[in-house]
């Protein structure tokens, strides 16, 4: 009895911490009883999607141990005079990295920051705002670009668009995001700042971020295609493996076997024809507005993954699911790290956070799609 209690709490503590996965998990293993397991199954597999997000994990964990953001954010914060431009550094610098470092290393490595820097000010409120605000900013900036979150370069790669188009496509809500996280900042009062000592950083490392950003490079290389990802994943390893195998530790595994599980699903439900084409009747001309409701209620990945099987409408799915990170607290899983930083934090207040999160995640939803509407763009 007591080995059965132990494997069920193993078992609800594997769904608490990592649900996505387990549904990717669940739907792969159900579609396989519909569509036995044969060797169409690798070619469901999008590899290069895979090399590329497994070896950008590897490097921004190489730029983040070597203590990369930790000179940008010093460089930053020389700026930084009052609550007001405190709070905007700290916005922006999520709303930029994001582009490039992904939305959720943007809040793993900034939101801290946050914590330490307006928990010295002892302003809850601002705290509260600026978490809120910084998530904001990130699940919003990394729309902007393919190496932005996950399932922009699931799209990019699947949807076969140019750099140019991509960018293009994405151009017109980031701006009106940038536009109005400015506007928030701005109603933010400011007050003067407690100065203190400059912090020593003893663990940057100038020759190591030099090894990471060529890195980096590589990786961009290969999603504008002019560098095989073979290659890159071949360099990257090495790399790794001379350099600090600890890194190997800091890959997400679990967001890597979730892909695999979804293409599995979607694999097989193209292959049963009755569920495929209903299905996509039912997404075609919904792209948009599906991807934004479907992402309050399983995130914004997944719900990218399941909606492109049945759609070649992808510049609309693409905006849908960025969009869709706003909302719900579990419609972009990063939000769900800022939310566990804050909450870890000393005084912090839950409930308000949940009621101030939500709120300004769907006005800020309703002025981008309203604003895009009033312009013509929806």
């Amino acid at each position: 009895m007591r080995k059965t209690r132990s494997f069920f709490h193993k078992i609800g503590a594997v769904i608490r911490h990592d649900p996505v996965l387990v549904a990717a998990l669940i739907l792969a293993v159900i579609s396989a009883l519909f569509v036995p397991p044969s060797a169409e199954y690798i070619g469901y597999i999008d590899f290069h999607v895979l090399a590329l997000l497994f070896s950008l994990m590897l490097v921004v964990a190489g730029l983040q141990k070597s203590g990369a953001f930790d000179l940008l954010t010093d460089k930053l914060l020389q700026y930084v005079k009052s609550t007001r431009s405190l709070a905007a550094v700290l916005v922006g610098v999520c709303f930029f990295t994001s582009m490039f470092i992904t939305n959720d290393v943007a809040l793993i490595t900034f939101v801290p920051l946050s914590v330490l820097l307006l928990g010295r000010e002892q302003d809850e409120k601002l705290l509260m705002l600026v978490v809120v605000l910084q998530t904001i900013a990130a699940n919003l900036g990394s729309g902007l670009t393919p190496l932005g979150n996950p399932q922009n370069l699931y799209l990019y790669s699947l949807s076969g668009l140019a750099l140019g188009e991509f960018l293009s496509i994405m151009a017109l809500p980031t701006a009106i995001s940038a536009i109005l996280l400015a506007s928030a900042v701005l109603l933010i009062r400011p007050r003067s700042v407690t100065k203190s000592e400059k912090d020593e950083r003893e663990h940057v490392s100038l020759g190591r971020i030099l090894i990471w950003l060529i890195l980096f490079a590589v990786c961009l290389l290969t999603v504008l295609h002019l560098v095989h990802d073979l290659v890159m994943l071949a360099v990257v390893l090495i790399t790794v493996l001379i350099i600090d195998r600890s890194l190997l530790k800091k890959a997400d595994y679990a967001l890597l076997l979730t892909f695999i599980g979804f293409f599995v699903f979607i694999g097989n439900v193209k292959n049963i024809p009755a569920i495929s084409e209903v299905l996509a009747s039912f997404v075609a001309g919904r792209e948009l507005g599906i991807g934004i409701l479907l992402s309050q209620v399983i995130s914004n990945v997944p719900a990218a993954m399941l909606l492109s099987g049945f759609t070649e409408n992808y510049s609309k799915l693409l905006v849908g699911v960025n969009l869709g990170g706003l909302g719900t607290l579990i419609a972009s899983m990063a939000s769900m790290i800022s939310y566990k930083i804050y909450v870890a934090s000393s005084n912090a207040k839950t409930g308000k956070y949940f009621i101030l999160f939500t709120g300004l995640n769907v006005l800020c939803l309703a002025l981008i799609l309203v604003i895009m509407l009033l312009i013509g763009a929806l």
